[in-house]
């Protein structure tokens, strides 16, 4: 009789703890990973695609304008916030499917929940106890807000990514790629944007060219930088 319920207890279903499950059942390891939101992690859900594809939503105003002057004439086209979500979150559900079928595949357990560490081998699952010989914590980050007055009506970059409608105008605080690429995707898609910084300029440790040389034209085409 085993002398735990599994050799590896995965926390946390991201890229991290998905391929280290996998790997790990590959040389025969009895395996699970508990996971307490959407497979996938913060760069597949949170992250690096829901954001490239409301990058790509964000271009077309501009494509189009472009297009005029290769021969094209096109109409009036109106957006739809609500229908760039949905086709978001349509490819979400994609790849989250195949993270299901590729940890399947590979005989690992999927536990749905939040683990808690009880001891040394024991993992507490909202009420359950789970025993491995090894346990691995690959939780990730999450966006923290700072303690200020108001920051109760801000949003992290999660909440920024399903808001329910389009917002008229919004102010970005932090200099950050991840702040520079939603002030790209708001003012494409006809918001008022405002980046908030406190350095001299934004993308603080890139090439000082690129910095100024991407301000300029962050400014050209409208977005505030202060």
């Amino acid at each position: 009789m085993a002398k735990y319920d599994y050799d590896l207890i995965t926390i946390g279903a991201g890229s991290g703890g998905v391929r280290a499950s996998r790997r790990s059942a590959s040389f025969g390891a009895r395996t699970a990973v508990i996971e307490n939101s959407r497979v996938g992690g913060t760069c597949v859900m949170r992250g690096c695609v829901p954001k490239k594809l409301l990058v790509l939503g964000s271009h077309f105003a501009e494509d189009f304008e472009d297009a005029r002057c290769y021969g094209w004439q096109p109409g009036d086209a109106d957006f739809d916030w609500a229908s760039l979500i949905a086709a978001k979150n349509k490819e979400l559900d994609r790849l989250e499917a195949v993270y299901h079928r590729i940890l399947r595949e590979a005989g690992v357990e999927e536990i749905a929940g939040t683990g808690r560490i009880a001891d040394a081998h024991t993992v507490e699952v909202d009420g359950r106890r789970l025993t491995a010989a090894n346990i691995l914590v690959a939780t990730g980050g999450w966006p923290s807000k700072p303690d200020v007055p108001g920051v109760e009506h801000a949003v992290t970059s999660n909440e920024a990514l399903d808001l329910p409608k389009l917002p008229k105008r919004i102010a970005i605080v932090g200099g950050g790629y991840i702040a520079v690429e939603f002030a790209g995707i708001f003012n494409g898609l006809g918001a008022e944007v405002t980046e908030i910084i406190r350095a001299a300029n934004i993308l603080r440790g890139f090439d000082e060219d690129v910095r100024e040389t991407l301000a300029h034209e962050m400014e050209k085409k409208g977005i505030r930088i202060r």
